[in-house]
């Protein structure tokens, strides 16, 4: 941290702690704030939020120190730490190699693509090379090493990170979800998979559900999912695991319900990555005769998860080539609109390997703590951290720490990237729905995050003032509640009305 970022920071947190208690508070959206913790809404519940104008004023204040589970908006802290660890042009990479030798054409040993953590492979969004277009570039490295034959398998190589890929802290029920899946080494469509589902003729009935995308037929899926009454709603689950190729659907899909595709976890990426890629390759002509293969946490080799593995994986590999992700930017805009725990696990186990080396969950946590303190000094204390995502209950953020975090952010040289990973309401992703009265001027001025799990509802951002696209003039937020008993459409409706006279307040550029 140079000089000119620690006096920055030191005024920062000088402006906030030296914000008037509540009580001395009046706007309007102070006022209404009051009135809320006497309705039905908030009652038992712990709200915290704290507003500054850009000038430090306060402009609403609540619980200002007291950490809360921050659910989504843990993502804001992720990304603020991984632009200053490491850097808005940071790429993944993902090199194709080989083990053995080419004689006359042939490659007589196996084909190893070898991840190094890029949660964009094949991941099926706008940033990312489709799995065709990604597993063309790589043959085109085959045809440039001479490969037109192998005599051996495709290995899918993840062995970069072999520790656990959830946290354990994440609720069980959360592993077999798409936004529970797991950060690896080596990555295939967000590791997950795409299951159409459909009720059943009457309550009681199966429920009507099939893999589409990508197929996975080593597992052995069990549907033990059923039809429930009209009007009951969605409780379909996922459970599996990586121990053994075995998972079952379970829960209800209410009669009535319009069909849908649930998402959900893909234990074995390695494997589904070198099983499409064979058969790109041998649809197109390369022969392959040793098929898909993955390496387990011994380093073996193995084709079905549900056999032992017999041969050594090589360590002694050959790279043909290397192909890159986007630049951590447009994944960072990806991650904060779409409220992706996939991408944004994969920027906090990176932290961890640039920080100190290694991308262990408890080293990530040390490593991105480190990067906040340098970062924020003494409000970092005001930070938990436990994952990247949020998906942890165990995460904590204060109001005064998370605005803290975003105006150093405001303040630094991936200010303008930053705040355009931050979506509008309207915008596609998890704020599309938001606002929907507002004009559209107005909703184009507020950049935020939101954060929601069960009791818990979270908003933080900025309001850009009327002809300005730098957050150092803007409104900075955060609002934080849990333990509502409320229904999270009633909490959210509240919250939208302060952040509507917060909207108020900005003062023109």
């Amino acid at each position: 941290m140079n000089r000119i970022s620690k006096i920055i920071a030191a005024l920062l947190l000088t402006a906030i702690t030296a914000a008037p208690a509540a009580g001395k508070v009046n706007t309007k959206t102070q006022q209404t704030l009051r009135s809320y913790m006497k309705t039905q809404t908030f009652d038992g519940s712990l709200v915290g939020m704290l507003a500054l104008g850009p000038k430090g004023d306060t402009l609403a204040v609540m619980n200002p120190s007291t950490r809360l589970v921050p659910a989504s908006n843990m993502k804001i802290i992720t990304t603020g730490a991984a632009f200053r660890s490491l850097g808005a042009d940071y790429r993944f990479k993902t090199e194709v190699a080989y083990s053995g030798k080419i004689e006359d054409g042939t490659l007589k040993g196996d084909l190893y693509v070898v991840g190094y953590g890029d949660p964009t492979t094949a991941s099926g969004d706008s940033i990312a090379l489709s799995a065709n277009a990604l597993f063309q570039s790589w043959k085109s490295l085959l045809s440039k090493a001479g490969i037109k034959r192998i005599e051996g398998a495709i290995v899918g190589d993840g062995r970069f990170y072999s520790a656990m890929r959830e946290h354990l802290t994440w609720e069980y029920a959360d592993i077999g979800t798409a936004y529970g899946t797991g950060w690896g080494g080596l990555s295939f469509y967000r590791n997950k998979q795409d299951f159409p589902v459909t009720a059943g003729a009457a309550a009681g009935a199966p429920v009507n559900v099939k893999i589409k995308y990508p197929d996975t037929p080593w597992m052995n899926f069990t549907n033990r999912a059923v039809t429930g009454p009209a009007g009951t709603g969605n409780s379909l689950y996922l459970y599996t695991s990586d121990l053994a190729p075995v998972s079952e659907l379970r829960g209800t899909f209410a009669l009535g319900r319009k069909p849908k595709t649930e998402e959900y976890s893909n234990k074995y990426p390695e494997l589904t990555l070198a099983y499409y890629f064979y058969k790109y390759l041998t649809k197109s002509g390369l022969a392959v005769t040793g098929g898909p293969h993955y390496i387990d946490a011994d380093g073996l080799l193995r084709s079905d998860p549900s056999q032992p593995g017999i041969l050594k994986a090589s360590d002694d590999l050959k790279t043909i080539g290397t192909t890159f992700s986007p630049k951590l930017a447009l994944i960072a805009r990806e991650l904060n609109h779409r409220s992706d725990n996939f991408y944004a696990e994969a920027l906090f186990h990176m932290i961890g390997l640039k920080e100190i080396g290694s991308a262990q969950y408890d080293s990530c946590v040390v490593a991105e703590s480190r990067v906040l303190k340098s970062m924020l000094g003494k409000a970092a204390k005001g930070i938990i951290v436990e994952d990247g995502s949020g998906l942890s209950r165990h995460n904590g953020v204060s109001p005064e720490a998370m605005v803290t975090m975003l105006k150093v952010m405001a303040s630094g040289p991936d200010a303008g990237q930053f705040l355009a990973s931050l979506p509008s309401p309207g915008s596609p992703g998890t704020l599309r729905n938001l606002m929907a009265n507002r004009p559209q001027a107005e909703k184009e001025r507020i950049r935020m995050k939101s954060g929601t799990l069960d009791q818990v509802v979270s908003y933080s951002g900025y309001i850009l003032p009327e002809g300005s696209e730098d957050p150092a003039e803007a409104i900075t937020f955060c609002i934080i509640t849990n333990a509502t008993s409320a229904s999270s459409q009633s909490v959210r409706s509240a919250v939208m009305r302060l952040i509507a006279l917060l909207l108020e307040e900005t003062p023109a550029a």
